[in-house]
């Protein structure tokens, strides 16, 4: 069994923004699959299923990601390296794609919760935002949407990495990291 978290805050406001792009990755990923939806309120997230796999957007917040990830985790009984996190990387310039199991979590809040509620050895799917001029900026900088000409390149993005996530299960991370890191210079929807 596996679980693919997309991080993200709930709600409209928050849909089209830099922070939510592990939503919409989640959301491609189970309109793919045909997943459906499973949640409960003790999930606190919305959760869906497609056979042995399990995808969840928290509607916690983002800081507060860890109390849906953990008890779908416990319920369901899966390993903690059959965990894998989509989400915002503001280390990684836009467009860039990048897998790694554990490691540090950047100053992401939502990681932070996660690490905090399960520990760290998990995969996680780094989508390169870009980064603000200024650390101060940060905050407002991944609550912001794409630019117009980042949003065209968004859709195809989410589906590469959609696809890329899909075949976790079935290759070594190795393999995959080989086969599908992005760079910020590659065209995703080349095909």
């Amino acid at each position: 069994m596996w679980l693919f978290v997309g991080l993200g805050n709930p709600g409209p406001a928050y849909e089209k923004t830099r922070h939510n792009i592990g939503f919409r990755v989640v959301d491609a990923m189970r309109t793919r699959t045909g997943a459906r939806d499973i949640s409960k309120k003790s999930f606190q997230g919305e959760l869906y299923r497609q056979g042995n796999l399990f995808f969840l957007k928290p509607t916690t917040f983002m800081n507060l990601s860890g109390k849906s990830v953990a008890p779908v985790l416990h319920f369901f009984k899966i390993p903690l390296e059959h965990l894998v996190v989509i989400h915002d990387d503001i280390d990684l310039k836009f467009g860039e794609i990048r897998l790694k199991r554990g490691g540090g979590n950047g100053g992401h809040n939502g990681l932070k919760s996660i690490d905090a509620a399960v520990g760290r050895d998990y995969i996680r799917l780094r989508m390169g935002v870009g980064k603000p001029e200024h650390k101060s900026q940060v905050v407002d900088y991944v609550l912001q949407p794409f630019t117009p000409e980042e949003e065209e390149k968004v859709s195809c993005l989410v589906d590469y990495a959609a696809e890329l996530a899909l075949r976790i299960p079935q290759k070594s991370l190795e393999e995959l990291k080989s086969r599908y890191t992005l760079k910020a210079t590659d065209d995703p929807c080349a095909g």
